[in-house]
């Protein structure tokens, strides 16, 4: 039976994931939000192009799908600057001659309020979560015109929503905030193109990034306190992981969701609702 996204390409920017390259799916110490994405899209029929800062990564994810027999490539770029990211962009085109599903998975958060974050900190994390978004967008959007459809899904966060995440992180809160007006903005001026922007909102998900980085950021080095710390913060209990995120982009990207543009699926277990 042909998969959901079967004939589409997928350029999926944010495709690796910190930590070891995965061994099962219920391990959450080895699944970040762009790698489950990228194989559950090339589980669907995909050809996946998978990119990320760290090319190691990329290719890690690309091994993946290649041993489920899927098709992929990885590549390397930073997602804040515009030449290597056209570079991708353009290598993609090369191999697959087509782009349908631009995937943005690229963020990460800064502890601070405005007066003591520093203006570079504040810089790059704007650029790390809104500008790498702009950067995709601008390189891809004329060929998805040209095909007259696409479809674009954006990872934005919780941290939009509220602000109740017990830190200060006023870039991130801004630069996540941005991104679903941002997406909005897309999706209503193409929308007689025939391509769609969503975004998905995660809450507060078991991935990689919980024991790789946010234990030594904010966690005082202790990965198994913080994680019972987010449990607890959930109205179920227990943090969502990465195949969470990466089913409600799956439905964003395929045609079932064709008519649903310019907004937002929240995947975060209830938290912006307490």
């Amino acid at each position: 039976m042909a998969g959901r996204l079967s004939g589409k390409v997928a350029f999926i920017m944010g495709a690796g994931s910190v930590g070891d390259a995965p061994t099962g799916e219920d391990s959450p110490a080895c699944w970040g939000n762009g790698r489950a994405a990228a194989v559950l899209y090339a589980r669907e029929g995909a050809k996946v192009y998978a990119v990320d800062l760290d090319p190691e990564s990329s290719e890690a994810t690309r091994k993946i799908i290649a041993a489920e027999g899927g098709d992929g490539l990885s590549g390397q770029a930073d997602a804040t600057r515009a030449d290597q990211v056209e570079r991708a962009v353009g290598a993609c085109i090369d191999a697959f001659g087509r782009i349908d599903i631009l995937h943005n998975n690229v963020g990460g958060s800064a502890i601070g309020g405005p007066v003591d974050m520093g203006e570079d900190i504040w810089d790059a994390n704007i650029e790390m979560n809104l500008k790498s978004v702009f950067l995709t967008c601008k390189y891809i959007l004329p060929l998805m015109e040209r095909q007259g459809k696409g479809a674009i899904v954006n990872i934005s966060s919780v941290a939009a929503l509220c602000c109740g995440l017990g830190r200060s992180m006023v870039s991130y809160h801004t630069a996540k905030a941005g991104l679903i007006q941002f997406s909005r903005a897309v999706g209503i001026q193409y929308a007689k193109k025939g391509i769609r922007s969503n975004c998905v909102i995660p809450g507060l998900m078991h991935t990689p990034l919980v024991a790789h980085r946010l234990a030594a950021q904010y966690g005082k080095g202790d990965a198994e306190a913080l994680i019972r710390q987010r449990d607890a913060q959930c109205p179920t209990g227990k943090m969502g992981n990465a195949w969470d995120v990466a089913y409600a982009s799956l439905f964003l990207a395929s045609d079932e969701a064709k008519y649903i543009n310019a907004t937002e699926i929240v995947v975060d277990g209830g938290f912006s609702a307490v």
